[in-house]
């Protein structure tokens, strides 16, 4: 399958290794190409550097790994015919500029609309999957837990979802799909409650376990 991520931050290098572990053709698209080359030699000598247009018009299944903040500055990069139909795995989280409060980070989006719903209304004809946002990025790609641990995912299309828990598994998680975009108000705030050990205790190897009866 042909990546392209959108993002060169350390959730995209991440992501983009874990694809390529996996068998997968990585394409990261940046603005600044340079900054990527040393990275590219040490640690992903099969990845691909372009611009987040060409990552996108490469790509069978895009990653939009970059701050909620820029989320929708990084799309206007992109014709919106490199996109239309594909999925794109949203790994943002809607996190303000703030300081955290007592180890609480503030988000710029309420709880009656979340980031990846007004990334749906942007781009109507895009499959959004959220995933990957409620996990640190040294714990992305096949951690090592106790048990296997979960990413809940949501989206409004059912045959997107399926081929984003398709790369979970590859991942190491077990997938929960927890519904249609609107589910992404419960699930981005996970970021929130996943930061607190971190900044509270500096404990951020964790994940989330639903566990079922």
């Amino acid at each position: 399958m042909k990546v392209g991520i959108i993002g060169s931050g350390i959730v995209g290098q991440t992501l983009a290794i874990g694809f390529l572990k996996h068998g997968h053709t990585v394409m990261v698209g940046t603005r600044n190409e340079g900054k990527l080359a040393d990275w590219r030699k040490e640690s992903a000598p099969g990845a691909k550097i372009g611009s987040a247009d060409e990552a996108a018009m490469f790509a069978d299944i895009i990653v939009l790994a970059v701050k909620g903040s820029a989320a929708q500055s990084a799309l206007l990069l992109v014709e919106k015919q490199h996109m239309n139909g594909k999925i794109i795995i949203d790994a943002t989280n809607p996190i303000a500029d703030g300081p955290p409060e007592n180890g609480v980070l503030h988000f710029f989006t309420s709880l009656e609309e979340s980031l990846m719903e007004q990334l749906q209304k942007a781009y109507p004809k895009v499959k959004f999957v959220k995933a990957f946002n409620s996990i640190g990025s040294d714990s992305m790609v096949n951690p090592e837990f106790e048990s296997t641990p979960t990413m809940f995912i949501c989206g409004n299309d059912d045959g997107a979802k399926k081929e984003v828990s398709h790369i979970l598994v590859q991942f190491g998680f077990e997938p929960e799909d927890m519904g249609k975009a609107e589910a992404a108000r419960a699930i981005e705030p996970l970021c929130i409650l996943w930061c607190i050990p971190g900044f509270l205790h500096n404990d951020w190897h964790h994940a989330f376990k639903l566990l079922k009866k």
